[in-house]
Order: structure tokens, then sequence, then C-alpha cells
């Protein structure tokens, strides 16, 4: 099939690369004439502006969107709604707000354009990996892009299948390659949306977790309580048929033997939207999200020392209980 890559980023460019690794041919744009060469020099057919992508599909034309959440995505997804014809698809698979793909897709519907979210999971992996996509969008559309869906993606690969789902005849079997149709326009990012809630916790369980054990050292300590533990190997060891191994912890174990102590982090942990969308939707459900909200905070927590909120915090706990600071 033939689509042109909007956005030429670590994702984007992944994607495109791997799409025409299974034989699919791409037009490239982005802002960077640098990005867009160097797609060229792999095979893409570059183009060097919105309207040059437009001009060199043949329709339905097939537009994937690859850009940051927000303005560029949202900027972008206009334009080419303006020069779209009826038929054609455009696909955000960034992290956009589920909301503002609802709204997209009733703008793309009027018209007569498809709209679909695909959010979309590998990082910088992703190339060599395969990309984990939950998609969003009408079945007509999501059905005609299933071939490029189908490269993207993992494929079942070497993970062992799940018993219990095998002879199943109500589960997508999309799903063991690595990719789904979660529903209607939305679903998709929304999915993902609580994907990455549910990454930060779990990130955040093992930061915590290697904190304790670096901390066991600690002078504050009893002398025959200390334990100069190593991380690295206690990283690798749990990689191997722990309960607690993922790719989280292979990541982690990795950065461990590159650096023990970490020194090239500053420890001022970036949030990217996900996270808070999570708990907002959390909170129009009415559903307890206690690990992924504090993971969040934590992450605001990490960027500053000694808030004003901290100082609150300690005087309302002497003004209720009578309770000192801790030594510091």
């Amino acid at each position: 099939m033939r689509l042109a890559m909007i956005g030429l980023g670590r994702m984007g460019a992944g994607i495109g690369r791997r799409l025409m690794e299974h034989g699919h041919e791409i037009v490239a744009f982005d802002r960077s004439t640098e990005a867009v060469e160097a797609m060229a020099k792999d095979g893409a057919t570059p183009a060097g502006s919105l309207e040059d992508v437009v001009a060199k599909m043949a329709a339905p034309r097939i537009f994937w969107v690859m850009l940051p959440a927000g303005e560029p995505t949202e900027s972008t997804v206009e334009a080419l709604m303006a020069a779209a014809e009826p038929g054609d698809i455009i696909i955000d698979g960034g992290n956009s707000f589920y909301k503002d793909d609802i709204r997209r897709a009733k703008a793309a519907a009027e018209r007569q354009l498809h709209y679909v979210d695909v959010g979309t999971s590998g990082g910088v992996w992703g190339l060599q990996r395969g990309f984990c996509m939950m998609i969003g969008g009408e079945k007509e559309a999501v059905d005609l892009l299933d071939p490029i869906f189908d490269a993207l993606a993992p494929g079942i690969g070497t993970i062992p299948r799940t018993p219990e789902r095998v002879d199943r005849t109500d589960c997508d079997a999309r799903a063991e390659k690595g990719y789904i149709h979660c529903g209607p326009a939305g679903a998709g990012h929304f999915v993902k949306m609580v994907h990455n809630g549910i990454e930060y916790g779990l990130m955040q369980a093992y930061a915590e977790g290697f904190d304790v054990l670096k901390s066991k050292a600690s002078v504050r300590l009893p002398e025959d309580e200390r334990f100069d533990l190593h991380l690295t190997d206690i990283a690798e060891v749990w990689r191997r048929g722990s309960v607690i191994s993922s790719w989280l912890l292979d990541l982690s174990a990795s950065a461990l033997a590159k650096d023990h102590a970490l020194d090239a982090f500053s420890g001022k942990v970036a949030d990217s939207g996900e996270g808070r969308w999570t708990i907002d939707a959390a909170m129009e459900e009415a559903v307890p999200v206690y690990v992924l909200s504090a993971a969040l905070f934590a992450r605001y927590r990490s960027r500053t020392e000694n808030t004003f909120g901290d100082k609150l915090l300690s005087a309302m706990r002497f003004g209720f209980g009578g309770h000192v600071e801790m030594p510091q």
C-alpha cells in the first residue's frame, strides 16, 4: 500500500522504515529537510509540503500523522481535511487526547473522510521489535488499513500463546499479533492513554524499590544492618524467572549495567500528558486509582524540592497532631 508519513521523528521514521521493509510505499514529509532526505535515501518518496504530499498520492489517500499531541497535530489534521477528498483516510498515530479524536472524526465525517486513531507503543525499538497498536475508528477504514497494521505489529513471535483464549471465538485474533481494533474513534487513544497511566505506576514501583535497595547502605542505619547491595546484579537476577520480570526491568538492568550510579540522569522526570488524562478519566468514572495518581504526583515532586505544598503539609500535621518534621 502507499501512504504518507507526516512527522519523521524517532517513532514516525521507525514506522515509515518498517513499512518500507515490508513492501509498502511511503511518501515522507517533515519540517526537517534532513529527516526527509534520510527517509528518501531508504526508499521513500520525498515531499516538500503538505500540498506536495497530497499531489503525490492517489485516491483513496492514506495520511499517517505522527506528531506531538496538541497544536502540531491539530493544525496538520485541519490542513489535511481541507486538502483531502472524499474517501481519504487520516490516521493520528501520536498520543492525542481521545476526546479530540471524537471531535475530529465528526468533522472528517462531514467531509466524507475517514479518521482513525492509533495508540502506538514501541518507542525507538519499534523498528526492530514491532509496534503494539490500539486502534479506533470505523470498521470499514480499519479493515482497509489492516495490511499496514499487520506489517507494523510485532507478530506472535516467541511469546507463548494464552491457553485459555486459543479456542475462543469472541476474541480478536489480531491481539496475538500485537494490534486490535478497540472501537469507534477515540477508543484507540483512550486504551493507549490508560496503558501509559499503568506504565507510570509500574515505573514508579521499580524506581521506589531500587531506591530502597540503594538506601540500605545509608549511614543513618545501624552499622550491622547496612547492606552495600549490587543493584546491577539484582536487576539482572530479577530478569531471570522472577515474577516481576518485564521489559521495563530489562531497560533498568541495561541502564544500571552502563552506569551503576545513573549519574547521567538528573532525576527530574517529565510527563507527556497521558498520565494526567488517565487520572481525569478515572475521576469522571468515579474509579479509584491510588497507584496511578501517586505515580503521577511523584513525577511532579521529582522536579522540585521543599515546595510550598510540602511546608503546608508539615503545618497541617503539626496543627492536628503536634507532629514535628523529621530531621533533615
